[in-house]
């Protein structure tokens, strides 16, 4: 089946386009940015990686978007491009989890390794899910507040996303690994739509909203010293 697929994540600072076909990225079109620069550049981008490809947009066989968590302004921006395009084109619309994406790319990297994949929600807190070796989650999504301990008890661990840049001096010395720059990116999201999209796992286009987490809590370790 074929699958020629647009990826579009706005979760985080960083703004992502990419373009892939039966599960392989084709290209990729990012920029970070401080200045939260998605509602500027995200159609840019769209426009240039499909020219630059020479792929039109009735080609296209579904668009794929974060589902979040993340930037609130960011997911609205991303959700609300993916329909628009899904809608004039009638093309089924996939979602990637934004965890998840950062996750896999890091797995990758790491593939005997926990994963514990964090996204920046300001201050000490961040969105995050760990995952184990064989990527099964240990740790479900949740909205944490860090210190010193938080997650002890899933050490040792592969830390990435924008949330490790917090953490870095926090967790200095613990038996862990840094990859701060690993970043969201659409090329996350690849191998793991196709799989949605093979398994025809679409969203409804109408009713779709992204995951917004607000609440959150303070993760100290349960099990001091168990690994």
């Amino acid at each position: 089946m074929q699958a020629k697929l647009l990826h579009i994540e706005t979760s985080t600072k960083v703004c992502s386009v990419a373009l892939s076909m039966d599960g392989k990225l084709i290209d990729v079109r990012e920029e970070n940015s401080d200045q939260y620069i998605h509602g500027e550049v995200l159609t840019v981008f769209i426009e240039e990686i499909l020219q630059k490809n020479k792929w039109k947009l009735n080609e296209l066989n579904g668009v794929v978007i974060t589902s979040g968590p993340g930037s609130y302004t960011g997911l609205r921006i991303g959700v609300s491009t993916a329909k628009g395009l899904c809608y004039a084109l009638k093309l089924p619309l996939l979602s990637v989890n934004s965890l998840e994406s950062i996750a896999y790319l890091a797995k990758k990297k790491h593939p005997n390794s926990r994963i514990c994949a964090m996204i920046d929600a300001r201050r000490m807190e961040v969105f995050s899910v760990l995952y184990d070796a064989d990527f099964n989650i240990i740790k479900p999504l949740s909205a944490d507040v860090l210190d010193e301990i938080s997650y002890e008890e899933f050490l040792p661990f592969v830390a990435c996303g924008d949330g490790v840049s917090k953490v870095k001096e926090l967790w200095k010395g613990r038996d862990l690994i840094f990859e701060e720059n690993i970043l969201s990116s659409a090329t996350g999201q690849v191998e793991i739509a196709y799989q949605k999209y093979i398994n025809k796992e679409f969203e409804d286009v109408a009713y779709f909203e992204p995951l917004y987490l607000k609440d959150f809590v303070v993760t100290p370790s349960k099990n001091k010293g168990q690994k």
